[in-house]
């Protein structure tokens, strides 16, 4: 399973959000800026992440983007779905999967690392929090989970 740009740069600016959580809204170039991802880039990640209640928007001068929870409530799994769709290391064992999709998935025999991996990824992503993320980057690279 690979991750997109898309997912990559949707979770980085979650992270620079969260780091500027409670200041108020983030103009988007600022959001840009800290998390390396080109304004362009990141004017059409926001629209999604803001219809699925992760961040919130403001108009105006003083505009920008914020998230709307805090870091500790937001789970790296909820970013990682609006990015990029279900997890799913093969079509036959996606979390929305169609059991239909493959001739033999009766008695497949590969299935089951394939769902086995499908199951720690989803651990991964669903006990992982923004704040999370944070607290990791600031350990030394060394105590740094891998």
């Amino acid at each position: 399973m690979k991750v997109s740009t898309r997912g990559e740069y949707g979770m980085r600016a979650m992270v620079s959000l969260a780091k500027m959580y409670g200041q108020g809204p983030i103009p988007l170039a600022t959001i840009a800026a800290d998390s390396a991802v080109p304004i362009a880039y990141l004017e059409q990640l926001m629209l999604p992440l803001r219809r699925a209640g992760l961040v919130t928007s403001t108009r105006g001068a003083h505009g920008g983007y914020e998230l709307a929870r805090p870091p500790e409530e937001v789970k790296v799994g909820e970013i990682y779905r609006v990015m990029e769709g279900p997890v799913a290391p093969m079509s036959c064992v996606s979390e929305e999967s169609d059991e239909d999709t493959c001739p033999m998935i009766d008695g497949c025999a590969t299935r089951i690392v394939w769902l086995r991996v499908r199951d720690s990824i989803i651990e991964v992503l669903d006990s992982t929090t923004l704040a999370d993320l944070l607290r990791e980057a600031k350990r030394p690279r060394a105590e740094q989970a891998v």
